[in-house]
This record gives C-alpha cells, structure tokens and sequence, in this order.
C-alpha cells in the first residue's frame, strides 16, 4: 500500500510581494502590456499559472523593477493564479497549488463555451485576450520534486529548434501533453501544426523551493526576450544570464505513467532525468501490477507521488533524440 502523503521538502525560496506590481497596466488585474513603436511579434510571459511555483513571479517582478521595454513588438508579463497564491504557506507549499482546479489544464475548447465553474476558469476568462493576442509564450514553472530543470517544447518543430536556439537548460522534453486537459501551452494556434509564426515553451526551472529555481527562471525569460527580438540582449541585465550546459539532449516522451489507483508506489526513490540502462526495469506497482521501463537507456521524466490522484501522471519516460535527427511527432 502507499504510505500516505510525503513528508515536506525544505522551501528556500522567499514569497515575493507584488505590492502594486499586483494590479497591472491593462485592466486585468496582474498583467502588465507594455508596446513599442517598432512591429515585432507579441511576446507574453506568464507566471504563478500554480499559485506554489513562485520562480517566475520573482522573474516577472525583475523585469518590472528594472523597466524592461520592448525595443520591437510588445511585451505581456503575467501573474496568473493570484487566488491560489494568496493562499501560499510554506509549511504546507503544495496546498496552494490550485483553488478549485488545475489552472494548467483547463485550456480546451470549451473554456469560453462552458460554465465558469471553478476560479480558475474564471480566471483563465480573464487571461484568454492576452494569451490569444500572443505571438510567442513563454510560461514560467517549477516542480514537485527537486532535479533539474526542463524544458517543455510540446510535438511541434518550430518549438524544438527555439529550444535548441535557446541553448538550455540541458533537457529538452518533447511530450504531447497530459491526459487530464490542456496546457496553456498548447492552447489555440500555439498548439496548431499549421501556425508557422508562434512560439511556445513551458519551463521547468528546479523544485519549488529551491533557490536556484529563480536563477533558472531569469536565465531563460533572457534568453527567451532576446530569441524573439522584442528586447535587445545588451538591454537586458547580464546578471540574469547562466553559464550555458555542454550539450543538450532532446528527450522525446514515449509513454506516461499513470495513477490507475491511489496504491501507487516507487520501486527505488527515482530522480529526475535518471537513465535507466535496462528494458524491464521495475519502477514501481499500481494495485500491485508492476510499472516496467518499456526499452533500455529510458530516460526518467518528472516522477512524484505528491499529487497522487487516480488519472495523474506519475512518471514519464523518454528516448534521446540525436542531435542531428528531428524528434518525432508520431
């Protein structure tokens, strides 16, 4: 059986205080639209999309402090779920995450066509002009467990080659999604294989709690501000930039494991980005029957039973891609 919810890991990482940065320039309380008199594309950066993921909010409020503009093009930042993170406590970090309902899957078509029923379609109502008015996104996230960071490109092309412009973090993760509902990610035409000019990426920047995960998420909003070309690389502070890794490895998501019970354990304490060398590998049981790696050199995605429900994803396992072939989009 499983032994019931997981000890709390150590959260290092200060609450930010958005004080007036709170109300935003545009109506919309939390988003921030600032335009230049040059075109270029529509750049939007979202943050606190889960109201315990506070990496991207201090990233948000950098670019605010410092008075970043758009030398091209405009520029959106928005903090998302501020009722869930009204309600953050670090004794109790997870709880937070959401009010009602993940607000990070609720992106279908029928958002607009269906009842607000929970505060997080309500919210996502409030969101939808900026984010369809968006050329290129960039959503800003952190994780359950600590590991490093990841980067979420979606099956498109035009998502993985951004990705390897950008040049980190090292893992590039090539995935169709969740089961559960859609990401903001793939929302509209930033999920449409016919829609050559927008951009999308999901960044996983380390644990919630870590420090370094506010490092990460300023690294990659630089490097994603100076890809686009709405901000010049000399406008933005050279503080924010990271040492770029060696080499990254595109990693192609081939299966999802999937909590079919709430008796979901973990054969071994599995790290993120873990390789394992052999086919048939136990990873772990659900109701007993054993969960296996399905080819060897499986490389481990994300494993957490922190937010252990019957139909979450527990675990994803991926294949390299080599560098000189395209990932598939089968």
């Amino acid at each position: 059986m499983n032994e019931g919810p997981l000890p709390p890991l150590p959260f290092d990482l200060p609450v930010p205080s958005l004080g007036d940065w709170r109300h935003g320039n545009t109506g919309t309380e939390g988003v921030w639209r600032f335009a230049s008199a040059q075109p270029g594309p529509n750049v939007l950066v979202t943050a606190l999309v889960h109201g315990n993921e506070l990496c991207g909010a201090w990233a948000l409020l950098a670019a605010l402090e410092v008075k970043l503009r758009p030398q091209r093009g405009s520029l959106t930042l928005a903090f998302c779920n501020l009722e869930a993170f009204d309600r953050f406590d670090q004794r109790s970090p997870d709880a937070s995450r959401f009010v009602d309902e993940d607000l990070n899957r609720v992106w279908g078509p029928g958002l607009v066509d269906a009842p607000a029923s929970s505060a997080e379609r309500r919210r996502a109502r409030q969101l939808l002009p900026w984010v369809e008015q968006a050329d290129w996104l960039l959503d800003l996230h952190s994780m359950h467990e600590p590991g490093e960071p990841l980067l979420l490109t979606g099956l498109l092309p035009r998502n993985i080659e951004l990705a390897r412009e950008l040049g980190a973090p090292r893992c590039v993760i090539v995935d169709a999604g969740h089961r559960d509902g859609r990401r903001l990610r793939d929302h509209g035409r930033f999920g449409s294989a016919d829609d050559g000019t927008s951009r999308a990426l999901l960044v996983e920047c380390g644990h919630h709690g870590a420090l370094s995960s506010r490092d990460v998420a300023l690294d990659m909003l630089a490097r994603f501000l100076a890809a686009s070309g709405v901000v010049a690389p000399s406008a933005l502070p050279p503080s924010w930039r990271l040492p770029a890794p060696g080499r990254q490895a595109v990693l192609t998501v081939t299966d999802a494991l999937v909590a079919a019970s709430l008796d979901v354990r973990f054969a071994e304490p599995w790290r993120n980005g873990q390789r394992v060398a052999e086919a048939g590998t136990v990873l772990g049981w659900d109701a007993g029957t054993p969960l296996t790696t399905p080819y060897a050199d499986c490389t481990l995605v994300m494993p957490s039973l922190r937010q252990l429900r019957v139909g979450v994803t527990v675990m994803r396992l991926a294949r390299e891609t080599p560098a000189s072939q395209p990932a598939s989009t089968a």
